[in-house]
């Protein structure tokens, strides 16, 4: 398989080391106006991929107005017409299914056994919403007495969309579904660390029939690209994945306009494990929720809180699986953390090793960077610290890696104190067969999702979002649409009520 997987990129990969990776703006593929490129690396080994068009204020202008031009006769297009082009997208992306695997999975380092998925995950979202379109517009019939009140969803207009660079191919599509099936144009703006798939993304799009202009792509930096999107007039409201801080300028670059925006930020999250639960199970959960996509993952179990009663056994089995995680090569299918996403990054992460030892806590698997792999790749071994507390660094902040926290608890309040002790509040996980505790303990918990007695598993109608420092508004289903669309209340008299008069003598 690997071999495979290593002749499907050798087939992409001289075009893209040639050619680099463009911006896509009114379906056309174009370099920046000003002619600037960056280069782009794969954490594998650090070799080249190729240039990626460098857009500014000019790029993201001239794709603001592309967007702004396509909107009305985007947002009029028959939902019978958008829904076809939308399953197109879908079909598009299910044939080009490993190719789009593969290429993430080297400009990532994201390992190809989730990245498949992944792409396929795609897929799904865009066959969802393009079942969606008949009832965005949907609203609610208020009556009263004399009249009858009811409401519509109309599209905001031109949107903006910044993705980040975990599992940035799904992600974008998580994002870009619900805004052409409320009948938005878009202008998307992807992390410059994972370019690659966003322009070929949008080219399956128009491929599959997306009228030109209805969806436009420019790469760049968030301090040019990014800033000059935020502020743009077309531009109604911002859809942002990424980190807290990023997440505060754009609300703050986006206020003069009054731009809606939607943040989904970082996440600290606890899995709660309680001495009747499920030990196995919730092994396998806590394991898979903070190892797999590299640790890089806003909904992962960062923090591991264990009962008292069941920690010693515990956390002996849980340092075995550790150790055994295989680190390697993201194209080889038997890898299950590849290289982090950039240098960089792979310092972050190595950092809180130290950070770690200095709060006290005890390092039992892990840390540093695992032998026998490219001496340029951005890889780091999974790490396990135990003994910790809730007040340590390591146990606050988030490290986005395969870098898991084991924190000692022995009763419910004590739970809930550690599991809200942080700023952020995405994702809480708890394990327990007392279904009563399980719901005392889901309702404390301050996030915007919580799992009983299972890892993530994503319910495409259900909300996701989070609290606190992790961000504003919720994605799935319906609530896309509430961002997405306006609200307009219509109210129609059913005949002659009493009108108030003035001036009359």
């Amino acid at each position: 398989m690997l071999e495979k997987n290593l002749k499907i990129l050798d087939q992409y990969l001289p075009n893209l080391k040639s050619n680099g990776v463009q911006n896509l703006i009114n379906g056309k593929s174009i370099d920046a106006i000003s002619g600037k490129k960056f280069d782009n690396t794969t954490p594998v080994d650090g070799s080249f991929i190729g240039q990626v068009s460098e857009g500014d204020a000019e790029d993201i202008d001239k794709a603001a107005n592309a967007a702004m031009d396509a909107f009305d006769a985007w947002k009029k297009m028959p939902h019978q017409e958008r829904k076809k082009i939308m399953h197109a997208i879908a079909d598009k992306i299910e044939e080009h299914a490993d190719e789009i695997a593969v290429l993430e999975s080297y400009d990532t380092g994201q390992t190809i056994r989730f990245m498949k998925k992944a792409a396929m995950r795609g897929a799904a979202n865009f066959r969802y919403f393009a079942d969606k379109v008949i009832d965005a517009p949907n609203g609610l019939s208020t009556p009263d007495t004399n009249h009858v009140n009811y409401t519509m969803r109309q599209p905001i207009g031109p949107v903006g969309i910044i993705t980040p660079w975990n599992t940035p191919f799904m992600l974008t599509t998580w994002k870009i579904a619900p805004a052409l099936a409320s009948g938005c144009t878009v202008v998307h703006k992807p992390a410059e660390f994972s370019p690659v798939t966003a322009t070929r993304l949008a080219q399956l799009a128009h491929e599959a029939g997306l009228p030109k202009g209805v969806w436009n792509v420019v790469h760049g930096f968030g301090e040019t690209a990014g800033k000059a999107l935020t502020e743009h007039e077309h531009i109604k409201a911002v859809a942002f994945i990424g980190e807290t801080t990023t997440g505060t300028y754009i609300m703050k670059q986006g206020a003069p306009t009054l731009k809606r925006v939607h943040l989904e930020l970082g996440g600290q999250n606890p899995i709660i494990v309680f001495d009747d639960a499920d030990l196995d199970r919730a092994l396998d959960a806590a394991i898979f929720m903070k190892y797999s996509i590299n640790g890089e993952r806003c909904t992962s179990s960062s923090r591991l809180l264990l009962h008292k009663n069941v920690y010693k056994d515990f956390v002996k089995k849980l340092t075995a699986r550790v150790a055994n995680i295989k680190v390697g090569h993201p194209l080889d299918p038997k890898t299950e953390v590849g290289p982090m996403i950039h240098p960089s990054h792979q310092e972050k992460v190595l950092s809180y090793i130290d950070i770690g030892k200095k709060d006290g806590a005890v390092l039992a698997c892990g840390g540093g960077k695992p032998a026998g792999l490219p001496e340029g790749g951005a890889y780091v071994n999974p790490t396990l610290f135990i003994d910790a507390n809730k007040d340590m660094r390591i146990s606050q902040e988030e490290v986005f890696g395969p870098f898991l926290t084991v924190i000692p608890f022995e009763t419910e309040a004590e739970a809930i104190e550690i599991a809200n002790s942080v700023k952020y509040g995405l994702a809480a996980y708890i394990w327990t067969k007392d279904i009563s505790r399980g719901h005392r303990m889901a309702h404390a918990a301050e996030a915007g999702m919580v799992w009983i007695n299972s890892e993530n598993v994503r319910h495409l109608p259900t909300p996701f979002g989070g609290v606190k420092y992790s961000g504003i508004g919720r994605d799935g289903g319906e609530y896309s649409f509430d961002f997405y669309m306006e609200t307009k209340n219509i109210s129609v008299a059913l005949g002659d009520h009493k009108i108030t008069q003035l001036g009359v003598q």
